[in-house]
């Protein structure tokens, strides 16, 4: 079955730096479009970044794109997200996701990874 498991979350001060990692199976990774979704507590679940199959942009967050990249290694089945300069409002739980490329809406998501931000 479709699983996506996502890893490196934890706790930073702001300024700092995280790597998230999502690993993929049960599905063609190299030929789905990916993404991350975050979702603060009281917030609705909002896009962070996502790719096409290939890795070429599909969308960014215009409050992300100086500061995370996103990146995939389809033999690895692998999807990444490097975070810098973390602010406070980053903190959320940060999610993988299979994408809709036309829509860039997520048709499913991992479990999550906790990501809080300390001032």
């Amino acid at each position: 079955q479709v699983r996506m498991v996502e890893s490196g979350g934890g706790s930073v001060e702001a300024g700092g730096s995280l790597r998230l990692s999502c690993a993929a199976s049960g599905f063609v990774f190299g030929a789905t479009c990916m993404g991350w979704f975050r979702q603060a507590p009281g917030k609705e679940r909002e896009g962070v970044a996502g790719l096409y199959s290939m890795g070429e942009i599909l969308f960014i967050n215009d409050s992300v794109k100086d500061r995370f990249t996103i990146s995939r290694d389809n033999a690895k089945n692998t999807l990444y997200l490097q975070m810098n300069n973390l602010e406070p409002d980053d903190s959320a739980m940060y999610y993988c996701a299979r994408v809709v490329c036309l829509r860039r809406s997520a048709v499913d998501y991992g479990q999550g990874t906790q990501v809080t931000v300390s001032s």
